[in-house]
């Protein structure tokens, strides 16, 4: 969620490989403009063509709507969320006031890369060692960049696995097409952050501090899919000429040896040991040397069980049912892992409650949305409507979100931390408050409330798709489908996080 896929900005989001849908054509029976606006190809089926016929009735009718005359002239000299964006919006839905109110930590900041997946998990787990350890606000992080290079190098993995699974289909087959179209990418999900933790542990950010290649991923990502491309041509080459199992996966090391020297130089090298110093609320001082990564995590961190955390998605789509598990083909990067990219999919009233459930315990939510619809970043403002395109445009929006899912219009584009919500006199969310991962300044300019947004109930309900909560939160019949075979899902679903 998070395409969990999920950055996100524009970017980075996740672009699923869309089924080619063909054009409905015309009635045989539907005879010809006199115009010759309709007419014949060559394989038989009905055209239209726009003629000058058509421009000038398009231009009649556009000079005769003044409204339109008028929002030109906004839009052209603001921008179209300039012209269009609701005042009072703003200002009803700018107060940054919520009666459940778990988190306040300071913001990290993701830069230009897509790792918001990442960050939201990381984000969550410095929640839990704040707590515990009385560590002061904004003094402690986990470091991104170490559970990065691992992501990176099981992408890699995963990838040279799927080519060599595949080695005898044609090169125009589309799984093969799908795989070399983005062999890897920044995006993920709670599961897979979750698979990669439990491997690799986690470190404190000193320990593996950012460098300007994670900061800004484009150019790394250009460089490791060519390698990656290089690699699978050879794979290919080696597994249809018949070569040993033996002699691939000889080769297969090598190329990853390669890749774990690149990803080095860039990222730098993981630490096998650290050392964790910090001083608690109480100024009282604390040093623990020596630890591995996965120790850290245990000795810190071993009372979060994440196994306890389960992926529920709001997808209202026809042929997907509620109160079912979901799982997605050609996912699963940390390949022997035994956590596998699953959601059980709820109505939205049942993700709410159980994230209400979960902020009331005085725990945060990680959770994946689409970030880019109805969205001031400046302002930190996620608002159903926020921007009036459809009256200043004079047009209508009619597909619902289901619909919207289905045609690539919405999708998970970004993954953040529920910290709060403010709750009505009959316990009804009105607002959420929302850790993002964009810093607090971005181009000279604020990003919302010090980093923080604040979401309306209704962008809520079009907007959220997916959050990660504890099992015990769901109603029992979702905890039962939990335990049931998830339906998987054809690789090109929008859901994927890892195209």
């Amino acid at each position: 969620m998070v395409h969990m896929q999920y950055t996100r900005t524009p970017d980075s989001c996740r672009c699923p490989v869309a089924p080619h849908v063909p054009c409905m054509a015309l009635p045989a029976s539907n005879p010809c403009e006199p115009d010759g606006m309709t007419t014949t190809n060559n394989e038989g089926q009905y055209t239209m063509e726009l003629t000058k016929q058509d421009l000038s009735q398009m231009a009649e009718a556009y000079k005769k709507d003044a409204a339109q005359q008028i929002a030109e002239q906004a839009v052209k000299n603001n921008g179209i969320h300039a012209s269009s964006e609701r005042e009072h919006v703003v200002v009803t839905e700018n107060n940054f006031v919520f009666s459940v109110d778990v988190d306040s930590e300071a913001v990290a900041n993701q830069r230009q890369s897509g790792r918001c997946w990442m960050f939201s998990a990381l984000n969550f787990l410095r929640f839990h060692m704040e707590k515990s350890l009385k560590l002061p606000k904004g003094s402690f992080q986990l470091s991104q960049n170490y559970n990065f290079f691992y992501d990176k190098l099981e992408k890699s993995n995963f990838f040279m696995e799927n080519i060599i699974k595949y080695a005898g289909s044609d090169l125009n087959d589309r799984r093969v097409d799908f795989l070399l179209a983005t062999p890897q990418q920044d995006g993920g999900d709670f599961d897979p952050i979750c698979a990669l933790i439990e491997k690799y542990g986690v470190v404190p950010l000193e320990a593996m501090p950012d460098t300007a290649v994670t900061k800004n991923t484009s150019e790394f990502n250009a460089v490791l899919n060519r390698v990656l491309r290089e690699d699978a041509f050879k794979l290919r080459k080696l597994v249809r000429e018949g070569k040993s199992e033996k002699e691939v996966d000889d080769a297969r090391r090598a190329m990853l040896s390669e890749i774990y020297r690149i990803l080095c130089v860039s990222f730098g090298e993981p630490p096998k040991t650290v050392d964790f110093e910090y001083r608690d609320t109480d100024k009282k001082y604390h040093a623990d040397r020596g630890l591995t990564p996965l120790e850290f995590y245990k000795k810190y961190l071993g009372d979060v069980k994440l196994e306890d955390y389960v992926g529920v998605m709001n997808l209202p789509v026809e042929g997907m049912e509620y109160g079912k598990m979901y799982t997605i083909d050609m996912t699963g990067e940390v390949l022997g892992s035994k956590r596998k990219l699953h959601y059980v999919n709820v109505p939205i009233d049942v993700m709410k409650e159980a994230t209400i459930k979960q902020l009331k315990a005085g725990e945060p939510v990680w959770f994946g949305c689409d970030v880019l619809q109805d969205s001031d970043f400046v302002k930190g403002i996620l608002s159903l409507n926020l921007y009036d395109v459809q009256k200043m445009f004079g047009i209508k929006f009619d597909m619902d979100k289901g619909e919207r899912f289905q045609y690539n219009q919405s999708l998970p584009t970004h993954a953040m931390t529920m910290a709060g919500v403010d709750l009505d006199a009959d316990g009804k969310p009105i607002r959420w408050k929302v850790e993002n991962s964009w810093g607090t300044t971005a181009h000279g300019k604020p990003v919302g409330h010090q980093g923080y947004f604040i979401m309306d109930d209704s962008w809520f309900d079009q907007y959220m798709y997916e959050v990660a909560v504890r099992k015990e939160y769901l109603p029992e019949e979702y905890q039962k489908a939990l335990e049931t075979e998830p339906e998987v899902l054809p690789y090109w679903n929008t859901f994927n996080p890892e195209p």
